[in-house]
């Protein structure tokens, strides 16, 4: 495979537009390139949290299998990205959307019902994992505008679904493999310590 990047800065997009892999030029606030911008922001943010999870699991060795299933989902939000660049391109399968659901039904069972909403916080670990889930959440919306004027697939659109749900699962499994107390949210009338 050669040099996909032989030049870091081209000046073809100086006038706001950007070129796709069709080669076709759209402005850069298109949809399109707004989508491809979530999910970019979302797959630094889930870079973050895996470095931080690297180190944390020195302390709590247990995080090494939330590593192992979320490092896979870099290249799968890439796959992503590369989708919308390249609309003939097809990376993404139903199998990856299924890995995502069985790791999700197994830490389900560890963790058991979740009978309150639970706030971000508790940890930094904790933060970051919800901060994945809100990305992952506008990525989806962003998504979903594109494909109302330009149909995705929709397998797509289910793996951003299934992965924001992921990064819910793994926040709570995070506070659990810390000892960490998920924060609840309680009702603007009722009084912070109610639990207390």
């Amino acid at each position: 495979m050669g040099n996909r990047l032989s030049k870091i800065y081209t000046r073809t997009g100086d006038a706001g537009e950007t070129g796709l892999a069709d080669g076709r030029r759209v402005p850069k606030d298109h949809p399109r390139i707004e989508a491809m911008g979530e999910i970019d922001t979302l797959n630094s943010q889930l870079g973050l949290l895996l470095a931080e999870l690297a180190e944390g699991q020195v302390r709590w060795p247990q995080l090494a299998e939330l590593i192992e299933v979320l490092s896979p989902c870099q290249h799968r939000l890439f796959d992503l990205g590369g989708e919308l660049a390249m609309p003939e391109y097809q990376a993404l399968t139903t199998v990856e959307v299924e890995r995502l659901e069985a790791a999700i039904d197994h830490w389900n069972q560890e963790l058991g019902p979740l009978e309150d909403f639970i706030m971000p916080g508790g940890s930094r670990l904790i933060a970051l994992a919800h901060l994945c889930r809100s990305m992952a959440r506008t990525s989806e919306r962003r998504c979903q505008q594109l494909n109302a004027i330009e149909p995705l697939r929709a397998v797509g659109l289910a793996y951003l679904n299934r992965i924001s749900d992921l990064f819910f699962v793994v926040a709570r499994l995070i506070a659990r493999r810390q000892g960490c107390a998920e924060i609840l949210w309680h009702a603007a009338d009722a009084p912070a310590n109610a639990d207390a």
